[in-house]
C-alpha cells in the first residue's frame, strides 16, 4: 500500500534527483522548506507564518515542529517519517471499532510501515510505504529500499507502482470480459516464488508482451501461448543481459497515464544490469530459468 504525503501547513516540498549515481535506480531527496503564509494569518487569527513567527507558532503548537520531527537537516527522513507513522497507527487502532475483535502487531521495518492483525486463525500483512507524488504525475519517490547494501535514511527512490496499476486499468478497459492476461500475471509469478526472479521481473514482461501482443490474443484458448511468450521473453532477456524497465524510457506508454518528462524520455534503466556486471549471478540466473 502507498500512501502519498504532502506537506503541512506553512511547509513545501521541493524533489532533488540524486545525480550522484551512487545508487541504483533514480533516486530523490526531499528538501522541505517553510512558506510565508502571512496573507492567510490576516485572515485567520488561528494561523500564524510559520516563517516569519516560528518560535511562537511553535509555542502555540506545543509539540515540536515539522523540520525538527520528520527530517534531518533540510531534507525528510525516511526512517523518522517512518516511526511517526508507526505512532500514527497505534494511535488510530484503538479508536477503531476492530480493535475490539483483531490484534494488532506492529513488525520491524526501517523504511516501510509493517504490521500484522489476527482475530483467530485469520491473520492479515500490510506493508505500508509512505510516498510524494512528483507534481500532478503517476511517479511517486517512496520509502521503498534500493538495491543496494545501505540506502541514507533521505533517500526516496522513484516508484511506478501507481503508473503501472493505470496501465492495467487501461489494458483492462481494452480486453474482453473473458481475457486471461490477470491470470497468466498471477500464474508466472507464483511459479517464481522461492527462485532467484522476482515477481517484478515478470510483472515487467507481461507488461512489455501486452504492449506488444493484441489484447484479444489473451483468452484463455491462448493462455499456453502466452506462457510459452512469457518464459522466450525472460529467455532471451538473460541471454542478453538486458530487461528495459517498462514504464521509464517507454515511448509507446498511454498518454493517459501522466509521467514527467524525464520519466517518458530518459534511457530505460536495465533490471537485469547485475547480471552483466557479475558472471556468477547470470549463470545462476540461467540456472534456475532451466528449473523452471
Amino acid at each position: 500500500v502507498l500512501v502519498p504525503l504532502t506537506p503541512p501547513q506553512g511547509h513545501t516540498f521541493h524533489l532533488e534527483m540524486d545525480t550522484s549515481g551512487h545508487l541504483p535506480g533514480r533516486n530523490f531527496r526531499i528538501r522541505v522548506e517553510t512558506v510565508c503564509t502571512c496573507a492567510r494569518e490576516q485572515e485567520d487569527d488561528n494561523v500564524l507564518c510559520f516563517l516569519h513567527h516560528p518560535e511562537e507558532e511553535q509555542r502555540r503548537n506545543e509539540e515540536p515542529n515539522f523540520l525538527n520531527t520528520l527530517c534531518s537537516g533540510s531534507y525528510l527522513d525516511v526512517e523518522k517519517t517512518v516511526r511517526w507513522f508507526y505512532q500514527l497507527v497505534r494511535a488510530a487502532w484503538v479508536a477503531l471499532p476492530q480493535y475490539h475483535t483483531w490484534h494488532l502487531v506492529l513488525l520491524p521495518s526501517r523504511r516501510s510501515c509493517k504490521f500484522k492483525v489476527t482475530r483467530g486463525r485469520e491473520t492479515l500483512t500490510v506493508e505500508v510505504l509512505l510516498g510524494v507524488q512528483r507534481g500532478n504525475s503517476d511517479i511517486y519517490v517512496s520509502s521503498q529500499h534500493t538495491e543496494a547494501l545501505f540506502t541514507p535514511s533521505t533517500t526516496w527512490p522513484e516508484t511506478y507502482a501507481v503508473a503501472e496499476m493505470k496501465f492495467f486499468r487501461h489494458i483492462a478497459r481494452q480486453a474482453p470480459h473473458d481475457s486471461w492476461h490477470l491470470r497468466c500475471l498471477q500464474f508466472v509469478t507464483r511459479a517464481v516464488v522461492g527462485i532467484g526472479f522476482s515477481t517484478y521481473t515478470l510483472k515487467t514482461i507481461v507488461m512489455h508482451l501486452l504492449n506488444i501482443v493484441p489484447i484479444s490474443r489473451w483468452r484463455m484458448m491462448h493462455f499456453l501461448r502466452r506462457l510459452g511468450d512469457t518464459m522466450q521473453y525472460l529467455h532471451g532477456s538473460l541471454e542478453e543481459k538486458h530487461l528495459n524497465h517498462f514504464v521509464v524510457g517507454n515511448q509507446t506508454f498511454p498518454q493517459e497515464i501522466i509521467l514527467p518528462p524525464d520519466v517518458r524520455t530518459a534511457a530505460p534503466p536495465n533490471l537485469f544490469h547485475h547480471l552483466a556486471e557479475d558472471p556468477a549471478a547470470h549463470t545462476q540466473a540461467v540456472n534456475e530459468y532451466h528449473e523452471l
